[in-house]
């Protein structure tokens, strides 16, 4: 489970992994950066990233290319998940789903039809698992 405890700097460098075409190298990431940071500033936050699950790496030579092991919608996705799942908690959730559909419309209430279609979607979903 990937955690949800991520720095400004491993978020950016996140980003950037994910921006590469398939797997990068320190250098490529470096390069990519907003900022210019020390190389092996940027090897110790992909080895952080590594290590907490989010990249998968491979040996080149004498250095490690890394990859994401999930997309950023996967990432977010499931980022929201524990986050909402530990936020419920056993609590009541009509004030957590009332707070999301505020959220979806003050953001973009175009969407506020897409989620209810995913809504119903799910229900669908739900009384064909009951039959």
């Amino acid at each position: 489970m990937p955690p949800d405890d991520l720095g400004p700097l491993e978020r950016v460098v996140l980003e950037q992994v994910w921006k590469g075409a398939g797997d990068v190298t320190v250098r490529e990431v470096s390069a990519g950066l907003p900022r210019p940071l020390a190389y092996t500033t940027v090897m110790t936050t992909l080895d952080r990233l590594y290590r907490k699950g989010l990249l998968s790496r491979r040996k080149d030579g004498r250095a490690f290319r890394y990859a994401a092991r999930s997309t950023p919608e996967q990432f977010a996705t499931g980022l929201l998940r524990r986050w909402l799942g530990r936020l419920a908690g056993g609590g009541p959730v009509r004030p957590l789903l009332a707070s999301l559909v505020d959220a979806v419309s003050e953001h973009d209430a175009a969407l506020l039809p897409e989620l209810e279609r995913l809504v119903r979607a799910k229900e669908r979903a739900a009384r064909g698992r009951k039959r």
